[in-house]
């Protein structure tokens, strides 16, 4: 691509116009005319390496700050929002080809985005989907590293999105995502807000910043739905300026539980009676939140409601794994305190004799939720059996410990069980009927992150047969 067309106007510079080879932030991605962006990042600033850049090759470097390179240095403000430009630029703006939906939040992303895709596609709709499991392409599966990913990659999805013929992207957005600008110049035609409990306040630092960081996502769409049963809803419904719906126990769509059970929930929609197969209260809301996307984008009552309740829901989303036996397990993704006390204290309400739930916390992450975490499950289970997650270059047992804290003032029963997989068999081993054993964590999951970022295969659907047919 000629850099004039690449740049599009955005900046001046005396640079004689040459084809570009390639556009890239990474500097081991360097190749002769290619235009390398300087990024200040956490750990490396791209700023360093800007004259070695030239000196490999690239035509050009874009920069924030005069490194004393004349004409081969662009001067812009932000070289990460230049970044997004110049990615939009270079698929030849696929943003703008499509009807975008953003979902973000602590909790409920991936049920809320993949219900409506569901729902859509049903419409005979074709639908990318972009999220924390997978992305989608109709019916291809693509493997994601990142819930959003980084800007060239999501670019290049979309491109891919469009040529394939999509129509809408639905999107979790994450908080990274919208500080780092992964998501370039992408316009939402309709954003949801699910709500906001700790998290990442190992990057973010404070909720205060994460608060923030969520915001983001509400100037750059055209429509919001926000749920006002959460504290941080209430105050986005009343900072943001945009059209704007609320959903929650009151609001433009309010619901009202009738009945959870562990096969299906029962609940009013705007006086509507709805029957679906997703169980647990947090599901009638992430219910509620697509119902509402999907009459936003147009679509009638008799469009959505049968399909929102024949939707089975997500993988890794309270979803309940066979057994054969007297007993159940559940394997969830709650990894913070407000989703494993979600999670909880809903399935303790058709739990027949004991809840028993199995979690841990993950190494390299915020500290300050451990112990949060062992609060939020003695709140509601019977019984705990912590273990690891993913320990990273963290020593389990210094996980464990830390968590152990949060138990100081609870008289509840509680295993320690280092290894995941020996934990999981502990919990069947010590089953009773009628029983219901939580696995928390991992959720969609197929594999623990160990040391050096080592990962191993373990999917806790397979390690549950593999364990029972032990037991025979």
């Amino acid at each position: 691509m000629l850099l004039s067309k690449l740049l599009e106007h955005r900046v001046v510079t005396s640079l004689e116009d040459r084809e570009i080879t390639s556009i890239t932030d990474d500097n081991r991605k360097i190749q002769e005319n290619c235009l390398f962006v300087c990024i200040k990042g956490g750990n490396f600033d791209g700023h360093t390496v800007a004259k070695q850049a030239l000196e490999k090759g690239a035509y050009a470097v874009v920069v924030e700050r005069d490194l004393g390179l004349g004409e081969k240095q662009i001067l812009v403000d932000d070289t990460r929002a230049f970044y997004g430009a110049l990615c939009a630029t270079w698929f030849d703006h696929p943003e703008r080809k499509m009807k975008f939906i953003g979902v973000t939040g602590t909790n409920g992303k991936t049920t809320i985005t993949n219900v409506i895709k569901y729902i859509l596609t049903k419409n005979n709709y074709k639908v990318g989907l972009i999220g924390t499991i997978q992305n989608e392409i109709g019916d291809e599966i693509i493997h994601t590293d990142n819930t959003t990913p980084m800007v060239f990659a999501l670019m290049q999805l979309y491109d891919r999105m469009y040529q394939a013929g999509c129509d809408i992207v639905v999107m979790e957005v994450s908080s990274f995502g919208l500080v780092q600008k992964r998501i370039g110049l992408t316009h939402f035609d309709i954003a949801v807000f699910t709500n906001l409990t700790q998290d990442h306040l190992d990057y973010h630092e404070t909720m205060e910043n994460y608060y923030q960081a969520k915001k983001m996502l509400f100037d750059v769409c055209d429509k919001a739905i926000i749920n006002i049963n959460d504290d941080y809803g209430k105050r986005l419904f009343s900072e943001i300026t945009c059209e704007k719906y609320c959903y929650g126990n009151t609001g433009d769509y309010a619901y009202q539980p009738i009945s959870v059970k562990a096969n299906g929930t029962k609940f009013l929609l705007n006086q509507l009676e709805i029957a679906m197969q997703m169980t647990g209260y947090f599901n009638i809301a992430n219910a509620t939140a697509s119902y509402a996307v999907c009459r936003l984008l147009g679509l009638e009552n008799e469009n959505i409601l049968p399909y929102l309740q024949t939707c089975a829901g997500v993988k890794g989303r309270c979803e309940v794994i066979p057994t054969g036996k007297d007993f159940s397990v559940i394997c969830d993704y709650a990894h913070t305190p407000d989703a494993l006390e979600n999670i909880l204290e809903n399935v303790k309400l058709y739990t027949e004799h004991k809840l028993i739930c199995l979690f841990g916390c993950g190494g390299n992450r915020d500290k300050t939720k451990r112990p949060l975490m062992a609060q939020a499950s003695a709140k509601f289970a019977d019984k705990l059996i912590v273990t690891s997650d993913n320990p990273r270059d963290e020593n389990p047992e210094t996980i464990i410990a830390d968590i152990l804290t949060g138990l100081e003032n609870f008289d509840i029963a509680y295993d320690v069980v280092v290894d995941r997989r020996e934990a999981i068999k502990h919990a069947l081993q010590t089953a009773e009927s009628g029983d219901v054993i939580v696995l928390a964590g991992k959720g969609h999951e197929d594999y623990q992150i160990f040391a050096n970022n080592y990962h191993t295969h373990f999917d806790e659907r397979e390690v549950v047969a593999e364990i029972l047919k032990e037991l025979v």
